[in-house]
């Protein structure tokens, strides 16, 4: 296979496609998603039998257990993508919204309008369920997308894309609206990040390796978050059993996702109070728990090194320390944090605020847990990721934030002095 070659032609048809979804009107990509949606659940024996093929391949290549359920696909979490399919379907379009309008001195209307950004690169590692979302979230926003799944999951994510082009032909749309690269060689991924002629705007979805490479050599711009370091503050108004359940959740739900906490402050104040109770409920739960002088008293942790503090462990592990209350938790997120999602537990409405007030992460929560850091649970249907930058897009990535916008101005004969 030519890499150069099969880019310059993706390349070439997503422009193309690009300019056919500009003006699709919103019923034929509502039609798209749901036919794609009936596709992939019709076809989950086949995506079941893709699926296996990339186990096995992670487990040869030493995938850690993390990694794993990331690949890991089975019938709830097919019924999930359909949801996600359909959940995006049923959304309101945004390619034509009126953000906003006025009307000068002058006589001059104006309106601003939202509008396709045009073809989106996608690069993700090893959760195929990508491939349903972000083909999903591009198509709604009217952007063709070319999507370079991981090695890891490519034949789980070649299934996923036979039943998205259903769905594009069922409904009468490009087919090339969606494409799929068609092989592991990581030169289309460097093809990718140069193809300036061809791809508006690079989206990474996975760790800090495969994040730190596209921002390093991507040509084309890119929306990004480099890790998911999400702290999780237990302030000394905290009530006992919430913190309880959100840290536990927050935790281990899922470890190898960007919003899995992977660090926790307990405020002196309420360490004084409750004890270690928190830490020992992490053990319990089976969490290496990595702590400071404080924290490592407690039979079963593991005393922290510098290099805890700021590490997206995306596994059973935390780090954890006690601070001198919130503004202690405030210059420690500062110095560790990634600006991705970082929570506080307290009952202290003048505390949550200051908390939210002083830190810029993307997203900042009180009395939830950080695994909500998530495009569905946004309520956007799905995402296409979590960008922490503060230009264009930031937070859960969904169809409105993949559209740009132009102005549309309307005279009457009207002339500049």
């Amino acid at each position: 296979m030519d890499i150069a070659d099969v880019m310059q032609t993706i390349g070439v048809n997503a422009r193309a496609a690009a300019r056919g979804l500009a003006t699709a009107s919103a019923a034929a990509k509502e039609t798209a998603l749901l036919a794609a949606a009936d596709a992939v659940w019709a076809q989950r024996a086949d995506i079941l039998a893709a699926n296996a093929k990339d186990l096995a391949f992670g487990a040869d290549k030493g995938l850690s257990p993390a990694m794993m359920d990331r690949l890991m696909l089975d019938e709830a979490r097919i019924q999930g993508m359909v949801d996600g399919l359909r959940a995006v379907a049923a959304q309101s379009d945004p390619i034509g919204e009126v953000t906003e309008s006025w009307t000068q001195p002058t006589g001059l209307h104006i309106r601003r309008v939202r509008t396709p950004i045009g073809v989106i690169g996608v690069i993700y590692e090893s959760r195929p369920n990508v491939t349903a979302d972000a083909g999903a979230l591009c198509l709604k926003s009217g952007n063709a997308v070319i999507l370079r799944g991981g090695s890891e999951s490519f034949h789980s994510s070649t299934a996923i894309h036979a039943c998205l082009e259903i769905g594009l032909v069922t409904a009468g749309l490009p087919k090339h609206a969606i494409q799929l690269i068609p092989t592991r060689d990581r030169a289309a991924v460097t093809a990718m990040l140069q193809a300036v002629d061809h791809i508006d705007v690079i989206v990474p979805r996975g760790g800090k390796g495969l994040v730190g490479l596209v921002q390093k050599e991507a040509r084309v711009p890119v929306f990004a978050h480099l890790e998911g370091i999400c702290h999780v503050y237990v302030d000394g108004a905290a009530d006992l059993e919430k913190a309880r359940r959100v840290i536990l959740n927050a935790k281990t739900r899922r470890t190898g996702i960007c919003g899995s906490a992977e660090c926790l402050l307990v405020d002196r104040a309420f360490y004084d109070a409750h004890g270690d109770i928190l830490i020992r409920d992490l053990i319990d739960a089976g969490v290496e728990v990595r702590g400071d002088a404080s924290v490592a008293k407690t039979a079963g942790t593991v005393a922290a090194s510098a290099d805890d503090f700021g590490h997206e462990f995306l596994d059973m592990v935390i780090a954890a320390k006690v601070v001198d209350g919130v503004d202690a938790a405030i210059d420690h997120i500062r110095s560790f944090g990634s600006n991705h999602t970082d929570a506080i537990l307290t009952e202290d409405d003048a505390v949550a605020d200051k908390f939210f007030h002083q830190l810029d992460s993307a997203i900042l929560m009180r009395n939830a847990s950080t695994q909500f850091a998530d495009g569905g649970e946004f309520g956007m249907g799905a995402e296409i990721g979590i960008a922490t930058g503060k230009l264009h897009a930031r937070g859960p990535v969904g169809a409105v934030q993949l559209t740009s916008f132009k102005y549309l101005v309307v005279g009457d004969g009207t002339v500049r002095a």
